[in-house]
């Protein structure tokens, strides 16, 4: 099983009714060297200004983005070409991240390579701490800036020292 840490940005709260942005990916491994970034334009004319303005790009930017069709056989591709075994979705809020991915896969190719399961970082390190009032963030390494590949990476870093100093069991490539 490959492990993809997935981080996305969008201009509204759901799919459907308002448009992903774009998203990052991140093979889990230690390494972090295998990547896809996705850059995908509006596909309603509904937009949050708030929502757009935390992804640091404006509606014309977006505008000029990529057929999600496109980006979403590309991505699909990459999954197969990174993959061993089934690969799995994991998200620092996959309620958010897992639900967006679906959605597009679905909408765009009739199927979601991941399936209809994810793991949230947040809930794996609450599970191993025994606690469900604290949070893994300051286990990242690198920044968290709205930029989706970087804000993988960042959840990332955190699952692999769950794995690494926490003793947490996750069979990476």
């Amino acid at each position: 099983m490959s492990y993809f840490m997935v981080d996305i940005e969008s201009d509204g709260p759901v799919p459907g009714k308002y448009s992903m942005v774009s998203f990052g990916v991140v093979v889990v491994e230690p390494s972090l060297s295998r990547t896809f970034r996705g850059r995908t334009k509006p596909i309603s004319d509904l937009w949050e200004a708030e929502a757009l303005a935390i992804s640091g790009i404006s509606r014309e930017q977006h505008l000029g983005y990529d057929d999600p069709k496109g980006v979403m056989e590309k991505f699909e591709k990459w999954i197969g070409e990174n993959s061993k075994g089934r690969p799995r979705l994991v998200s620092d809020n996959n309620g958010f991240d897992a639900m967006w991915i679906a959605w597009y896969f679905h909408t765009y190719l009739g199927r979601n390579p991941f399936g209809h399961s994810s793991a949230n970082l947040g809930s794996m390190y609450k599970g191993l701490v025994k606690d469900d009032f604290v949070n893994f963030k300051h286990l990242r390494k690198t920044a968290h800036t709205h930029d989706p590949v970087d804000d993988a990476k960042g959840n990332a870093e955190a699952m692999l020292h769950l794995k690494e100093q926490m003793g947490m069991k996750i069979a990476l490539d």
